[in-house]
């Protein structure tokens, strides 16, 4: 059996992958298209002008169903492990909470473009990142508390580690952005789609940008390491017959069972 054959490791490799290709394939069209500059534009940028604003849209709509799909499944197995514990039980509710909101930015970034909306795409970016950051660091803590029975110190260690880093490319990108959208570069800031070396405000463009793939990276290696946990985990449906034909209201005998849709192998 291959890795990802193993338990539900498949939904963070497919949610990692699927958002790589989303970042990419935007990329390459927009840039053979010269929608956009090929060193480092803002990553909605690459999904601002058609087509590549349709491909962009689509693919991260799939992925914030993907990611919805894989926190669940995260706040479904802490909850299983730990049923006793008060503070991890309120944290893993509140970090599915942030990872659902984190989710739901990410669909208004990609289908509010900057260029037509944005207010809208700044609040979507807001939620993705912001409540992504604290989704991050909750998770991070919850590893802490789980270590060692549950948890390997070694997987804490990388969780923080990314932590730092989404940490310090989040306050890298807000820091720039505000400098760059301050007023003091032109009002077509927002429209602009082409930077050349020359112009004002090119290197702290260069450095918010950097910053923001900086952290959409750490982003995509925190969901990489679901990936051993979620190799514990099984999913299995059941259907129940609660009546002899699809008519009958009546209570059956007939293998009225109630199980639960998300069972667990540990």
């Amino acid at each position: 059996m291959w890795w990802f054959q193993q338990g539900l490791s498949f939904l963070p490799s497919v949610l990692v992958i699927w958002t790589s290709a989303a970042f990419t394939f935007s990329y390459i069209t927009a840039i053979s298209l010269h929608h956009v500059d090929p060193a480092l534009p803002y990553i909605s940028d690459t999904g601002t002008v058609a087509p590549e604003k349709c491909l962009f849209g689509a693919m991260l709509n799939v992925a914030a169903v993907l990611c919805i799909a894989t926190i669940y499944v995260r706040y479904k197995q802490v909850h299983a492990l730990n049923p006793e514990e008060n503070l991890i039980i309120k944290l893993n509710k509140a970090g599915f909470v942030l990872g659902i909101l984190s989710c739901l930015g990410l669909t208004i970034v990609a289908n509010f473009q900057k260029t037509a909306l944005f207010a809208a795409h700044v609040s979507g970016g807001v939620l993705t990142f912001g409540m992504g950051s604290l989704y991050m660091f909750v998770q991070t803590i919850l590893s802490y508390k789980m270590q060692p029975k549950i948890h390997g110190k070694q997987v804490f260690w990388i969780r923080l580690l990314l932590v730092i880093w989404c940490g310090v490319s989040a306050l890298t990108m807000l820091t720039f952005s505000s400098i760059l959208y301050s007023g003091n570069f032109g009002a077509d800031i927002v429209q602009k789609l082409h930077w050349n070396p020359e112009d004002k405000g090119y290197v702290i463009h260069m450095i918010t940008t950097a910053a923001e793939w900086s952290m959409s990276l750490s982003f995509i290696g925190f969901f990489l390491t679901y990936i051993r946990d979620f190799q514990k985990i099984s999913l299995r449906v059941e259907a129940n017959l609660h009546g002899l034909t699809l008519y009958d209201t009546a209570p059956c005998s007939i293998n009225n069972e109630r199980t639960r849709l998300l069972s667990r192998d540990f």
